[in-house]
């Protein structure tokens, strides 16, 4: 019998009027959060949503303070409910309702009465509205105060203007919603990196949060000081003009690392600002000279922060991490001109002004040219090869966000993981998202690169590909990952290359921990299952609750490799419920000391403080 080809007949989809729908602001807001507030996430890492509401609301402080109403602004965390009281001019009480529940109003439209503001499209305080289960807003103005109090979105108590005894203000107090968040946590190690940031960069403010008290006097000067892990070869230099601070020094470290701020909004992905700058110091610096330097090694080891206020800034994403601006207002310079003419009219008067400044910046430029020069022939020589290798790169399985995506507008998505060994490589190349996650395997235990220079980065061929593949050789902004993961076993040998990678990482490229971009991956220590329900674990702890909920005689497997887990499995770890633990680097971390005790060769030390603090681990 001859067989026909069996076509399957497509059911029929109705398309009427009943599936046309319209959302309420509040309902698209909750519908595609990412939209207004970037990912939600849980509160582990700085950039989560609930971190994103938070910085909503004090950026209406913060646009007082900057209009020159309220040096003063209360925070209280307590748990899951936020309250932020400012002593500004308060929002006027006939407008409060649509100032917090009308998308599209806002005070802000009115140059003049917000100059510089972050908030110019009035979402910002709806979006936080909208995704929390509580908010309430009191207006405090000329001894009275309007109150509205809302849940989802929805009034729930709105009563008159009344008379009262406060001084002028807005309070606005909100509890993120479970349902939008799940379970989270405000920690405070980012909420009080963001209010730094908010002294840093308005001189004279205090912020005042659960008992701690944040102030600034030298502004942008204090923020480097706060962040600077390496030594300062020389004196910040710190300069400020209208709508412009900056500082800046070199620091006995590779790479650039760099500040930048617009009307006070942290935009940590730059903009045209931050080009601009780099440029603008490479310049100034290599015409006060008079020497044909290379911008690469004017800029090796610098460290600056550079703060602009702009009207009517145009960011990139509602997040507002990264400047599009092409100038500083309607009538106003192009951003471009602004700063190239503040840094070369201020850095190069300072220069003049400061010959033995001038004499530590010539001499550090003078080494950097020194070791650029002396690793010349091998720097070009591995470049070659690490293109050659990019094309058939088989430690680089590559995702397709980079063949499809060639102005990098979703980059915030994507990360590639390093890894070590072919079946650990495996499991996770079969398990990815190949459309955002990269995966980058390396042969063995990498070198210990403590104390070497950065010619080993050229000779090492797994580094030489692994600068290549993250494409950071020239610093952080063509980076072609947003998260860097480290994925090795949970076992010693595993740890050792970890090290080993944080090593390479903060010897040669500290910029990219310090700008949040590495992180290490928590895979399960165990499987807890039984016929209905498979619990993983990620600690003693957790298998110990897993056992208890899934009696009696349930099946535990200890994982010791990311090999011996199945890609099936490996799916629900590198998902969207993937944990990861942040790298920082802090200045109170001592990183030189550190990289010393544990990298360096005082091995007896090391070992007696190995024997010292060895934890045997019980079989399972």
């Amino acid at each position: 019998m001859e067989e026909k080809e069996i076509k399957s007949i497509p059911t029929e989809v109705v398309y009427a009027d009943d599936n046309i729908k319209t959302l309420e602001w509040w309902e698209h807001i909750r519908h595609r959060p990412g939209m207004y507030i970037g990912k939600l996430g849980d509160g582990c890492y700085a950039d989560d949503g609930i971190y994103v509401l938070l910085k909503e609301v004090l950026d209406n402080a913060m646009d007082e303070y900057m209009m020159g109403y309220g040096k003063v602004v209360e925070i209280k965390i307590n748990d899951k409910h936020v309250s932020v009281r400012d002593f500004g001019r308060g929002i006027p009480l006939g407008k409060v309702v649509d100032a917090s529940s009308k998308m599209n109003t806002g005070g802000k439209y009115d140059s003049k009465a917000f100059k510089k503001s972050v908030g110019l499209n009035g979402v910002g305080i709806k979006a936080v509205n909208a995704l929390s289960s509580y908010m309430r807003v009191e207006s405090y103005r000329e001894s009275e105060v309007k109150a509205v109090q809302y849940a989802q979105a929805q009034i729930t108590e709105n009563p008159p203007i009344e008379k009262c005894d406060k001084a002028n203000g807005t309070l606005v107090e909100f509890i993120p919603d479970i349902e939008v968040f799940k379970e989270y946590a405000y920690k405070d190690e980012y909420v009080e990196a963001l209010l730094k940031n908010y002294v840093f960069l308005n001189s004279g403010l205090v912020i005042n949060y659960n008992g701690k008290r944040f102030f600034s006097k030298n502004g942008l000067q204090d923020l480097l000081n706060e962040n600077m892990t390496a030594e300062s070869r020389y004196p910040i230099i710190h300069l400020q003009g209208e709508d412009i601070e900056l500082a800046l020094t070199h620091a006995n470290q590779y790479g650039e690392e760099y500040y930048s701020f617009v009307n006070g909004q942290h935009t940590a992905q730059g903009g045209t600002h931050l080009s601009t700058f780099r440029e603008a110091i490479s310049r100034v610096i290599k015409e006060y000279f008079n020497k044909n330097f290379e911008f690469a090694d004017i800029r090796s080891g610098l460290t600056a922060a550079i703060s602009i206020k702009v009207e009517e800034p145009i960011f990139e994403s509602q997040t507002k991490t990264k400047l599009g601006s092409k100038e500083m207002g309607p009538k106003g310079p192009t951003v471009a001109k602004f700063i190239g003419d503040f840094v070369k009219k201020e850095l190069d008067n300072f220069l003049h002004k400061n010959p033995h400044i001038a004499e530590s910046l010539l001499k550090k430029i003078l080494e950097s040219e020194k070791e650029r020069k002396a690793i010349a022939g091998v720097t070009k020589l591995a470049r070659d090869r690490a293109k050659k290798a990019n094309l058939h790169n088989k430690k680089l399985r590559d995702c397709r966000l980079h063949y499809n995506d060639t102005k990098g507008e979703n980059l915030d998505q994507s990360c590639v993981f390093i890894t070590e060994g072919d079946s650990a490589s495996g499991s996770i190349t079969q398990s990815r998202d190949p459309n955002y996650q990269a995966v980058f395997s390396l042969r063995g235990k990498p070198l210990n690169t403590f104390g070497l220079t950065k010619k080993i980065v050229y000779e090492n061929e797994e580094f030489n590909l692994l600068q290549a593949a993250l494409n950071i050789e020239d610093g952080l902004e063509s980076l072609r990952y947003n998260k860097v993961i480290i994925s090795t076993d949970a076992d010693v040998d595993g740890m050792h290359i970890r090290l080993l990678i944080i090593t390479f990482f903060l010897q040669f490229f500290p910029d990219l921990i310090k700008n949040n971009h590495v992180f290490i991956l928590q895979t399960p220590l165990f499987r807890v299952r039984n016929k209905k329900e498979t619990i993983y674990c990620y600690s003693e702890e957790e298998r110990i609750n897993a056992i208890e909920k899934l009696k009696p005689n349930p099946e535990i497997t200890r994982f010791k490799g990311l090999g011996e887990i199945s890609p099936s499995e490996f799916k629900n770890f590198i998902g969207k419920d993937i944990r990861l633990d942040p790298v920082t680097m802090k200045k109170q971390d001592a990183v030189k000391e550190m990289l010393e005790f544990y990298m360096g060769k005082n091995t007896m030390d090391r070992q007696n403080f190995i024997i010292d603090n060895l934890v045997v681990e019980e079989e399972i």
